[in-house]
């Protein structure tokens, strides 16, 4: 069995950094996201983007599967199902993030996004596991 890969809460690359999520833990099978609104990714009604909700959804559960991965594989989102609760306008949303399944090929990860304890979003993700290829493998060990 090869080495699980090594994540660390700073590693969340350049969208995320744009949108100004942020982890607080990483590891396997669970993250902890968070998020202060600004006024940039606010939609024209004056709420907080569904896509920022999404983005941050979606990174959690890259970032909860990624330390149970072996350093050969990658991981794909095939499909997240999200249900927007309520809306926001200000505050710090956070964003908790625990792995559902995994299997050989598919994992399920769930996600919880709140502002200040309120429901924000509820999402339930799938992910294809598959062999990474050889230069992006490289390019993770290092």
């Amino acid at each position: 069995m090869k080495k699980p890969l090594a994540l660390r809460p700073e590693d969340v690359g350049p969208f995320s950094k744009a949108i100004g999520l942020g982890f607080e833990k990483i590891e396997e099978g669970y993250s902890l996201g968070r998020l202060e609104v600004r006024d940039d990714l606010l939609n024209f009604n004056g709420d907080l983007h569904g896509g920022v909700i999404y983005a941050m959804a979606d990174t959690g559960m890259g970032g909860a599967l990624v330390p149970c991965l072996e350093r050969d594989e990658r991981c794909t989102t095939v499909e997240i199902k999200i249900v927007y609760l309520n809306a926001v306008t200000v505050g710090t949303l956070t964003c908790e993030t625990r792995l559902v399944h995994r299997g050989k090929r598919i994992a399920v990860l769930e996600s919880n996004v709140e502002n200040s304890g309120r429901p924000v979003a509820r999402a339930l993700g799938t992910y294809y596991v598959s062999k990474a290829k050889a230069k992006a493998n490289a390019d993770r060990q290092s």
